[in-house]
């Protein structure tokens, strides 16, 4: 047990920050999609070259900086259009910083394997928390001038984090890239064209409170008029007062619509964005805002009731209800889902797979117990070698998205989200549950033995199912076997089952007595022919 890590405590995830829900923008005219398309290409150029001067600041920039810049923006839009540009930019460099981050730990992690595994014998065999030597002296020369490259890799990157350099595209890297390989992307050089202004243009205003229908740029009336506030140079297109547009479309949002309408109603922030989606054309309107944290229940209390623990795979979430004492109860579930496709289908099937598995738990009244999964040091090709399937396996995992939609999905339902440390959890669900949960009419596989740990583990009780037995002639020291119910709990040291046939020399095969109320003829040191055996399925209660 010294190699172990120490595990880290259970504890009720804290629920969403905020709120995103989407409309689609139905029947607009020509000239709708003409307004928009130049108010975002204009509004578009404008954040390019903000976003460039951000950049260029790097980790020098101040206040004063985003005041000139907001200064020099208001004037070709308006103020609050300034607003929304330079908070935009200042959020993109962040996240830009924390990608380059991310970027340098995984090449720190492919040069330390790789250097280790250089400095093995070769054919060296690894271990369980270690790789072994290269296979042959090709693989190891070839992995030497791979060393170098991620070394000049690291240097170059390292240099870009302490500068503040950071490397953004708007409209996104992959976009770009298709550029110079359309037969591999499926389109032309038009479409291509069509999609890159899409993606670079900006039609999002924050909220602000106190104004009229939480947001004074773009703003959605209780009746669902969309109306926009139009930068200085395209004020001529005008069709309303004040020099703002108003579209033909009405929009109306089908979830969380009432929470939505009280905002609006009571002026409170709402931000907005609007978006074209080329592939189907079509535009839409997203509407967000903040919530206040929702205060969460004492791990306790969440454990009241029991819970269900819930196994993440690559393909479907592997659920099994236990009781308060940690005991297994009914028959394992399973909540399928196919993330191959498109973004919007892979979404969709975790989304479906998630209300499915609220559903079952909200029905029985129970929390929910997940891994806090983070691969973001597994998926270097460095650390699985020639695994490839593995490291797929690994980076198919919706571990981020699945994670915040149930977060969110969960705080709606009022479903309390355990989260417990996931080391060993398959490994010890194998060892000490599959077995002793399979039986005629079921086959447990490893991962519904994984959810049995992770919910243990999330009550507080230990993963292993039962304590090593003591020797027989102390057994009575000793005391019960098993840790799957408290001492305090009825029937906990209730008499063992009835096991028909001789438990030893001086019992007869036919003997009816039981082991409570006969008493003892065994014979110190003699050897029985069928020693007591408890049933591996016998779950107090």
């Amino acid at each position: 047990m010294g190699g172990l890590r120490e595990m880290a405590v259970p504890f009720v995830a804290p629920g969403p920050s905020g709120v995103a829900i989407r409309s689609r923008l139905k029947h607009l005219t020509a000239t709708d999609e003409e307004v928009l398309c130049l108010v975002g290409d204009d509004l578009g150029s404008l954040a390019s070259r903000d976003l460039k001067a951000r950049c260029a600041a790097g980790l020098d920039h101040d206040s004063e900086q985003w005041a000139r810049r907001k200064q020099v923006l208001t004037g070709q839009s308006s103020s609050r259009w300034a607003g929304s540009i330079t908070r935009a930019s200042h959020d993109q460099w962040a996240l830009a910083r924390r990608g380059l981050l991310a970027h340098l730990h995984s090449l720190q992690t492919g040069v330390r394997t790789i250097a280790h595994r250089l400095s093995l014998p070769l054919g060296e065999k690894g271990t369980k928390h270690a790789p072994g030597g290269y296979r042959s002296r090709q693989e190891w020369f070839a992995k030497s001038r791979r060393l170098h490259a991620l070394e000049d890799r690291l240097e170059a990157a390292r240099a870009d984090w302490q500068a503040g350099i950071v490397h953004v595209v708007r409209g996104g890297r992959r976009l770009l890239n298709g550029r110079h390989h359309l037969d591999t992307v499926w389109l032309t050089e038009e479409q291509w064209r069509t999609r890159w202004q899409a993606g670079r243009r900006f039609l999002q205003a924050d909220g602000e409170s106190g104004k009229r229908y939480g947001n004074e740029t773009i703003r959605v009336a209780p009746d669902g008029e969309v109306s926009v506030k139009l930068p200085a140079p395209l004020a001529h297109l005008a069709n309303a007062p004040h020099g703002r547009y108003v579209l033909a479309a009405r929009v109306s949002f089908a979830h969380q619509g009432e929470q939505w309408a009280d905002r609006i109603t009571a002026n409170r922030a709402v931000a907005y964005r609007i978006h074209e989606d080329v592939g189907r054309g079509r535009w839409y309107l997203t509407a967000s805002w903040t919530i206040p944290p929702v205060q969460t229940i004492p791990l306790e209390v969440a454990r009241g009731n029991g819970l269900v623990g819930v196994d993440t795979n690559a393909d479907h979430l592997a659920a099994w209800r236990l009781d308060e004492h940690g005991n297994p109860v009914g028959e394992p579930l399973r909540f399928a889902y196919d993330l191959t496709g498109t973004a919007s289908h892979r979404d969709a099937q975790v989304r479906h797979a998630l209300i499915r598995l609220l559903h079952w738990a909200q029905r029985h009244g129970l929390a929910i117990a997940v891994e806090d999964l983070d691969f973001t040091t597994e998926r270097t090709r460095e650390k699985h070698g020639r695994r490839k399937k593995f490291r797929k396996l690994i980076s198919g995992m919706p571990v981020a998205r699945l994670r915040a939609r149930l977060v969110s999905m969960a705080a709606e339902l009022g479903i309390p989200v355990i989260a417990v440390d996931p080391a060993y959890t398959s490994k010890w669900g194998a060892q000490h549950w599959q077995k002793a949960l399979t039986g005629k009419n079921r086959k447990t596989t490893r991962h519904d033995a994984a959810a049995v740990v992770i919910g243990r583990r999330a009550l507080g009780h230990p993963s292993r199912r039962r304590t090593a037995p003591p020797p027989a002639h102390r057994s009575d020291e000793q005391g019960h076997r098993t840790v799957q119910a408290g001492s305090v709990v009825p029937g906990r040291e209730g008499n063992r089952p009835r096991i028909p046939g001789p438990r030893t020399r001086s019992v007869s095969p036919d003997a009816e007595r039981t082991r409570s109320t006969r008493a003892s003829k065994t014979v110190r040191g003699a050897r029985s022919d069928q020693a007591w055996v408890q049933d591996p399925l016998l779950l107090t209660e």
